[in-house]
């Protein structure tokens, strides 16, 4: 059975290494293998940009421009989406690449948002391999991302808060404590950052218990998350009430603000913790390999949860992850993509790699920014 949200085509102009490629999907997952340096990563990160944002490699749009160009890069994708067949086109309209805009049936969209009304996009990538090990900012990031696919609300909260916190950052570091203008800003922080709060906690509260559902027997070990910071231990109290801690928080704390030269209290310092629940262990202090299977099964974990929620499997990305996995693991992750139902991009230096995926595959092999299928 072809999974029900899968691309039919990808078209690239001036996209890093790729002057111009085009690619025919037939609904099977698909694999890209080639040398490292060769662009498969390049032709996944092309298709991450159909979702909101930076894409996957949280790139500025001058550096997704190909070096030669004289203008600014395109990606055109056809797909059977949540609502249907759709044509979907972004880019950027110089080389520098400020912004990028998004066309929907050839018309211009409002804002990236409109994307999520016609797929979901979800993505693995070895740079998140020290997630657990590295900044909360990156977990707080990785964390957004996971609540965006099943609100897709979330990501404007976010944007909106971080402009009002800047402002009355901005503010207090000028010495300008006008209470009319800080009172403005911190109202809107209030209501902001409760609702980013809740629908983190939300989120978090809704994998615990699909993790929970389907523990036993995987071969990728199942985390225990929780949300830690701001609010997390205020879990039945009325978000009204929230909203007015916070907002009188923020008031009694502007010198101390001003001083710091930053805000110091709010959702932007929240954090995510997790652990290896049968070892009862922070995944900080497992091993690599076991740190691999943890954000493995919480990726997993998040596509069946989108799935659920929205009601249509994600597209998921998973860039050089079989190349880490034993055999066994390697036919266990192919065997969990398709459960989920969703198309999967998947790229590796080796094709014996997938051999398990068998006729589930469509392969194509990457060099030097070409593509040919096999």
């Amino acid at each position: 059975m072809l999974p029900s949200i899968f691309l039919t085509a990808l078209k690239l102009t001036d996209f890093r290494n790729y002057g111009k490629a085009a690619l025919a999907f037939d609904g099977r997952h698909v694999v890209l293998t080639g040398d490292n340096g060769s662009g498969k990563t390049n032709l996944m990160e092309a298709v991450s940009f159909l979702s909101p944002g930076r894409g996957m490699r949280r790139a500025a749009y001058g550096q997704v421009v190909r070096k030669e160009a004289d203008a600014g890069f395109t990606v055109f994708a056809e797909l059977e989406g949540m609502e249907g067949a759709v044509s979907i086109g972004t880019g950027t309209d110089g080389a520098e690449g400020t912004g990028r805009r998004v066309r929907i049936n050839g018309t211009q969209a409002q804002t990236g948002d409109e994307l999520l009304d016609h797929a979901r996009v979800i993505w693995l990538t070895p740079s998140m391999d020290g997630l657990f090990t590295g900044s909360a900012s990156d977990r707080r990031r990785f964390l957004d991302r996971m609540v965006l696919s099943i609100d897709p609300a979330h990501g404007r909260r976010v944007a909106d808060f971080e402009r009002a916190m800047r402002s009355r950052n901005r503010l207090l570091s000028e010495r300008r404590l006008e209470p009319v203008w800080l009172s403005g800003l911190e109202e809107q922080m209030a209501g902001l950052g409760v609702a980013m709060a809740l629908a983190r906690r939300e989120l978090i509260s809704l994998l615990v218990a699909l993790i929970a559902e389907t523990a036993g027997g995987s071969p990728f070990p199942a985390p225990e998350i929780a949300l830690t910071g701001f609010f997390a231990d205020h879990a039945e109290a009325p978000a009204i009430d929230l909203e007015d801690r916070y907002r009188a928080m923020l008031e009694e704390e502007r010198y101390r603000d001003a001083g710091a030269g930053r805000t110091l209290e709010g959702p932007h310092r929240s954090d995510m913790e997790v652990r290896h629940a049968a070892k009862a262990m922070d995944a900080a202090l497992c091993s690599t390999g076991e740190q691999k299977a943890l954000l493995i099964g919480l990726v997993l974990a998040h596509a069946r949860l989108t799935r659920r929620i929205s009601g249509h499997p994600p597209i998921m990305l998973f860039d050089e992850v079989a190349a880490h996995l034993d055999a066994g693991r390697r036919a266990a992750l192919f065997e969990r993509i398709d459960d989920i139902g969703g198309q999967a991009f998947m790229t590796g230096t080796d094709r014996a790699l997938f051999e398990a995926l068998g006729e589930r595959g469509q392969f194509f092999t990457v060099a030097a920014g070409t593509v040919t299928p096999e």
